[in-house]
């Protein structure tokens, strides 16, 4: 998959809210990641509506899932986040990296 395609493919996977909403909470999570359930519960959401926007989520790269026992874990793929962040900055940028600086100066707030 070219990176362009794969740049497209994540960014449509987060620009749904349910699936943004989601991708947010895992973000967050860390390492640990959640549960499914957790995940369902966090955004008041019936968890088979939550099923087809983490199979997006995981399709795009952007999140990992994995079997724990019974249940399975979902995390958010820093790697693939950073290697898309980089890509837009870079291409977005025109080889001006004054243009970028700004980003480099967002704080996160909600932190």
């Amino acid at each position: 998959m070219t990176s362009l395609t794969n740049t497209l493919k994540q960014l449509s996977a987060l620009s749904q809210e349910t699936r943004l909403l989601t991708f947010r909470a895992l973000m967050a999570a860390g390492e640990d990641g959640m549960q499914a359930g957790a995940i369902a519960e966090h955004l008041d959401l019936a968890p088979n509506k939550l099923s087809g926007h983490l199979s997006i989520l995981v399709n795009s790269g952007l999140v990992s899932v994995k079997r724990d026992g019974r249940h399975m874990i979902y995390r958010a793929e820093i790697e693939a986040v950073n290697q898309l962040l980089s890509m837009l900055v870079e291409n977005c940028c025109h080889g001006r990296p004054e243009v970028c600086v700004p980003l480099a100066e967002l704080r996160c707030l909600n932190c």
